[in-house]
């Protein structure tokens, strides 16, 4: 085991943050943002009671013994938050981050999360909307009506929220259907010709019957400029509908149906040029244009535009059924997402990558069944039950394009055409060729179920001890199979070599006869030609295997590998709570989690190397299953076929404060992932591992204050120190006693809102500033080497609006009004090594929206 290095600057922030919660023995993370000023002007000074169901009770805000931040729909409304991906201005500790397709974003909560790229790579952070589990970022970044509130739950919730909860969750509720006559409706002008409309009607349909309907569009032109094509790209064009119905035939019976259809159809991602590497001007020479080192002039130039074709849509019955002594919850659920793209993934105007398309297909089931008590008594409890059932089924296709050839030419300095000269093929007629490479087939069936309950314990009528346990067990079923028609990278170079240096004595290697025959006769010589054909300097062959990008691929199941996993675990929470005062809540709490096995379902599964051994077969590798079984391909290497479960820990111990006009919280946090499964593209795939272990420990603080009547004031900050106690074998190395890239050592929200009366006007003016500390774009210190700087935000939002007696209001809004610059995530430019691409952030936005309640 490495030792892990000092590192004296995220000490020092961790010290600072301490600093802050002097007077506390612990944390509790409240979303201050949540917490606006009452309507009543008796009260005006007074913080809002929010309720929420973060433990799967109703519970208000204050009470709840976890860390929780809470945005609701007035914070949504001012702040001007559209989706998931704003949600990180208000709550620091949650990291977004959209990758290259509108499908692709991850979710990070104090600095773990995954799940983007591949669709066998479930979230760390899970993501519920109504109750009801979406499996992957496609089905989780629609625009949604009519939200209530968005609860963000930090740390392990594998007791309460089942698989795939490792690293938190995020809990989306929207309001439902009332027995009131209700509408609204919205629209939005902005820059970059957006325009955004959302309505929403609900009320009765009977006495028993309520329903809702709502609906959102979205669109807005591309704020990068793809000269290549002369297209706008990372546009908006989106549009979904949502009904429901609520049916309460008498007091204690309530069944809520919900029914949802979206599509999003756009052209994202842009991915610029950060470092232009020695490639750059191979490109140039091709005829290829891009712009150079400057990502953020937002300019690319791409052959054809990278399209992004997803639909949503699902239906999901609650009931909710009060049997006296207990509730009883039932949510039955089916969804599926579909989602198609291609991408111009070389990022040039250069045709090298001809087509990159992938094909998605999921379909999940899921039910959860669960009993809660009354609240009488001494104890409260609750036993429940959860069920899973997905398909996934993916198709890709990945294409050389005509310019890639020229490319290889240039990048070998003509050696494809030797290497067909000298096997007889047409020159410059059958390497590299436009249309060529891959066609493949992904998928898995995965079922899991798991049980699970808590005990609260009332010891006094101030302190409670809390038990919670949960057992999952998670079956996968998965495949890979692949049509490969790259010529090139299915040469045995090593074995050309082998022949030719035979064939200097005369030996034909394609005749077994001749060649055992040397090998007898001679066995110094041929252990001599076995050992030059694998040394660049006697086999100048080996010097083009950096152009072999698709070798050919071991298709599973197969006879070794059974494209099955099994896991199991027991998750448990332990927690002490105690209300010190009627204004102070304190808890300490330890807690478990975990996430089963995730697939790599895509080009770069590769056999582990206890399945196989690689090399040429003239170089007499030695026996491995898979060879052994007769399995082995050409140029086949190791990898992994999939990542183990993760299981995490985490210790809290936490303090929330309210009283009248001021609240602050404050966490410190231990927390563990054992093995969490790493997915890095190393630029031309991704390298998927298992992290022996990475951790984190800091505070995180979150204090609200009604300055005055008017003026209320919020910050919330996450002071962490995370680090890889053990990561010995990553696409990097040895990178264990490292901070891990893209995690922030200090984030920071804090946000001013000023409320005021114009006549019968009821005004208020919002400004909000998002913080992160520098971090670094790679875990691969060569990679980081290349770039001058570190990743830092520095954001500034903006809004001011007013709402007339009859429901009319107004809000003019910014985001990222000073025009804060940095690179969202970087990466190796694909095939061109020596170069790095990344995907700005989103410039400046701005508008006006106007809305009305009836």
């Amino acid at each position: 085991m490495s030792k892990t290095p000092s590192r004296p600057r995220a000490q020092t922030n961790l010290k600072a943050a301490l600093c802050l919660g002097v007077g506390f023995t612990a944390i509790a993370s409240a979303a201050m943002p949540a917490m606006a000023q009452e309507d009543t002007e008796d009260s005006a000074r007074t913080l809002q009671t929010v309720t929420i169901t973060a433990t799967k009770r109703e519970q208000t805000l204050q009470d709840v013994p976890i860390a929780v931040s809470v945005v609701d729909e007035s914070v949504i409304a001012k702040a001007q938050i559209l989706d998931l991906n704003d949600l990180q201005s208000v709550v620091p500790s949650l990291g977004v981050s959209q990758l290259q397709s509108s499908a692709n974003t991850n979710f990070v909560i104090r600095g773990f999360g995954n799940g983007a790229n591949n669709a066998g790579i479930e979230p760390s952070v899970g993501v519920f909307i109504d109750g009801v589990y979406r499996s992957r970022s496609a089905s989780q970044i629609s625009d949604l009506p009519n939200i209530e509130r968005v609860e963000v739950l930090r740390g392990p919730q594998s007791t309460l929220f089942g698989k795939n909860a490792s690293a938190g969750v995020i809990s989306v509720v929207t309001k439902k259907p009332s027995f009131e006559f209700g509408a609204n409706v919205e629209g939005t002008v902005s820059n970059f010709n957006g325009y955004r409309a959302k309505g929403y009607v609900t009320g009765p349909i009977s006495d028993t019957l309520a329903f809702s309907l709502g609906g959102n569009y979205n669109v807005r032109d591309g704020y990068v400029d793809d000269i290549g094509t002369g297209d706008k790209t990372n546009e908006r064009n989106r549009y979904g509908l949502r009904g429901e119905l609520l049916f309460e035939p008498n007091e204690n019976t309530s069944l809520r149906l919900i029914g949802d259809y979206d599509t999003i159809d756009e052209l994202c991602c842009a991915a610029a040029n950060i470092v232009n590497g020695p490639t750059g001007a191979i490109i140039n020479a091709l005829g290829g244009t891009f712009n150079p080192q400057d990502p953020y002039s937002y300019e690319v130039a791409y052959n054809f535009g990278s399209e992004n074709k997803i639909d949503n849509a699902g239906l999901s019955l609650q009931g909710d059924f009060d049997l006296g002594a207990m509730t009883l919850t039932s949510i039955t659920a089916y969804r599926e997402s579909d989602l198609e793209q291609n991408a111009d993934s070389d990022f040039t105007s250069a045709d090298l990558i001809g087509r990159n398309y992938n094909k998605t297909n999921i379909e999940t089931f899921t039910q959860e069944v669960r009993l809660t008590s009354g609240g009488d008594g001494p104890v409260d409890w609750m036993v429940g039950g959860f069920y899973f059932d997905e398909k996934v089924v993916i198709d890709n296709e990945f294409f050389y394009g005509s310019d890639f050839r020229g490319y290889a030419d240039f990048l070998s300095g003509g050696a494809l055409a030797t290497v067909e000269g000298a096997l007889g093929l047409p020159v410059g007629l059958v390497f590299g060729q436009q249309g060529q490479g891959l066609v493949e087939e992904f998928g898995q069936d995965n079922t899991a179920w798991s049980v699970f309950g808590t005990v609260d314990w009332h010891m006094t009528d101030r302190f409670t001890a809390t038990l919670g346990l949960n057992y999952t067990e998670d079956e996968k079923d998965a495949y890979g199979n692949i049509v490969n028609t790259d010529v090139f990278s299915g040469l045995d170079l090593v074995a050309i070599g082998f022949a030719q240096a035979l064939g200097g004595f005369g030996v034909d290697a394609t005749d077994p006869a001749q060649v055992a025959a040397f090998a007898g006769a001679n066995p110094g010589a041929f252990a001599a030609i076995q050992a030059g054909a694998q040394d660049p300097a006697t086999n100048p062959l080996l010097g083009l295997q950096p152009l072999q990008f698709l070798p050919p691929f071991l298709g599973f199941p197969n006879a070794v590998e059974d494209g099955q996993s099994n896991d199991d675990d027991l998750t448990y929470t332990f927690r002490l709570a105690y209300d010190a005062t009627e204004n102070l809540n304190l808890y300490a709490s330890y807690g478990t989690g975990f996430k089963a096995t995730s697939w790599n379902l895509s080009r770069d599964s590769r056999p582990f190397a206890a399945d196989f051994t690689p090399g040429s077969p003239v170089t007499s590798p030695g026996s491995s299953p898979i060879r052994d079984a007769g399995l082995a391909v050409t140029n086949l290497t190791t990898g992994t076929r999939y990542a183990g479960p993760e299981e995490a820990r985490v210790i809290e111990l936490g303090a929330k404060f309210a009283y009248d006009a001021f609240a602050f919280n404050v966490a410190y946090f231990d927390q563990v992932i054992e093995g969490f499964q790493s997915n890095v593209f190393t630029g031309t795939g991704f390298a998927l591992a298992n992290a022996g272990k990475q951790s984190t420990k800091g505070l995180e603080v979150d204090a609200s204050w009604n300055v005055t009547d008017n003026l209320l004031l919020t910050f919330a900050g996450t002071f962490q120190d995370p680090i890889y106690d053990e990561f010995p074998n990553s696409a990097s190395g040895d990178i264990s006693g490292s901070a891990p890239s893209g995690i922030s050592d200090t984030a920071t929200s804090t946000s001013a809102t000023y409320t005021f009366d114009i006549n019968t006007l009821e005004a208020f003016i919002r400004t909000d500033w998002q913080y992160e500390s520098p971090t670094t774009y790679f875990d691969d210190p060569a990679n980081q080497a290349l770039i001058s700087n570190q990743r830092e935000v520095n954001t500034w939002n903006a809004s001011t609006g007013f709402t007339t007696e009859n429901g009319l209001g107004v809000t003019v809004w910014g985001r990222n009004i000073f025009d804060d610059d940095y690179v969202a995530v970087a990466f190796p430019s694909v095939a061109q090594a020596g170069s790095l691409s990344g995907y700005p952030n989103q410039p400046a936005t701005y508008g006006i929206t106007v809305r009305k309640s009836f």
